[in-house]
């Protein structure tokens, strides 16, 4: 068993879970109550839902391949890794391109997207060394 794998699996299904019922209740409803225009407003609803199936559907593969890991499995580990590293840089990039203090928490997402893909690439590069 790959225990990096397993923990970057079982953070990203924590963020999941914290993106679908915190993210629910804190932006996904606020945004639909919002009197911009309603095309937008879906298609940001209609993104915030592709958000939970990504973060959900990656969580799954990060915990599939901690058991057991094919050359082809263990790409798809890579990819996903690059993404969740992705999406915590653009929360970094978005918050240092802000002229006021306290964005660091005000956004914390990078505080757990990072880490998962850290842990996504650390993991992906044991399976790399050892088989």
């Amino acid at each position: 068993m790959n225990i990096k794998l397993l923990l970057a699996g079982l953070l990203a299904l924590v963020t999941t879970l914290i993106h679908v019922i915190a993210g629910g209740a804190d932006v996904a409803s606020v945004l639909l109550a919002t009197p911009m225009d309603e095309e937008a407003k879906l298609v940001l609803y209609a993104l915030w839902h592709m958000v939970s199936v990504t973060l959900g559907f990656s969580a799954l593969i990060f915990i599939r391949s901690s058991y057991a890991c094919t050359k082809e499995l263990l790409v798809t580990v890579k990819c996903i890794a690059f993404l969740w590293c992705s999406f915590g840089g653009i929360f970094l990039a978005v918050i240092a391109m802000q002229t006021s203090s306290g964005w660091w928490f005000k956004l914390p997402q990078w505080i757990l997207l990072l880490p998962v893909g850290l842990l996504g690439f650390w993991g992906s590069s044991h399976y790399n060394s050892t088989r």
